[in-house]
């Protein structure tokens, strides 16, 4: 079952000036780590739970969903929900007519050398920032989003996410 918005990916073009740049808004910001695509993020982690991932490539993947929209200026190119049930979630969505992939492991190795595993279930590129990517966790959520981080700007989380549509009825 859905919990909740997971996070919030804004792809960048330099990771370090990214994190200063929310450090300077007032952001604590987590080194998060390496992922085998070729990317690495860093994390702002909310009281409610979301958090917004930075990301950027240490290596070049065209192939990789995010290489483009960052080519294109980047920004917030995509969202992700938590399940609890990510199978069965899977099911119900490609029921109500959602192009999933199947269900695929991922990691990211923290600075600190600790893997992190989750799954992801990734739409179809053309619902890509309609529909979100779907992550169930392997390790404890805690090891790869840090819990108790408290920002000088006071943020406390993700109120409100807003999707815009070409088109209601088929989104």
């Amino acid at each position: 079952m859905l919990t909740g918005i997971d996070h919030l990916v804004i792809a960048v073009p330099d990771l370090d000036a990214a994190v200063a740049s929310y450090r300077a808004l007032g952001f604590t910001v987590i080194p998060g780590g390496r992922h085998t695509v070729g990317t690495h993020n860093a994390l702002v982690p909310f009281a409610d739970g979301a958090y917004l991932e930075l990301i950027a490539f240490y290596e070049p993947n065209p192939a990789h969903r995010w290489w483009w929209p960052l080519q294109r200026g980047g920004g917030l190119v995509d969202f992700c929900a938590a399940t609890d049930g990510l199978a069965s979630d899977v099911a119900a969505w490609r029921a109500a007519g959602v192009a999933l992939a199947d269900p695929a492991p991922m990691t990211r190795r923290r600075p600190d050398g600790y893997e992190v595993q989750w799954v992801l279930a990734i739409p179809a590129e053309e619902q890509r920032g309609v529909v979100p990517f779907l992550i169930e966790d392997r390790t404890p959520r805690a090891e790869r989003v840090p819990t108790g981080v408290t920002h000088p700007n006071g943020v406390q989380g993700v109120d409100t996410l807003a999707v815009a549509v070409a088109a209601l009825d088929p989104a």
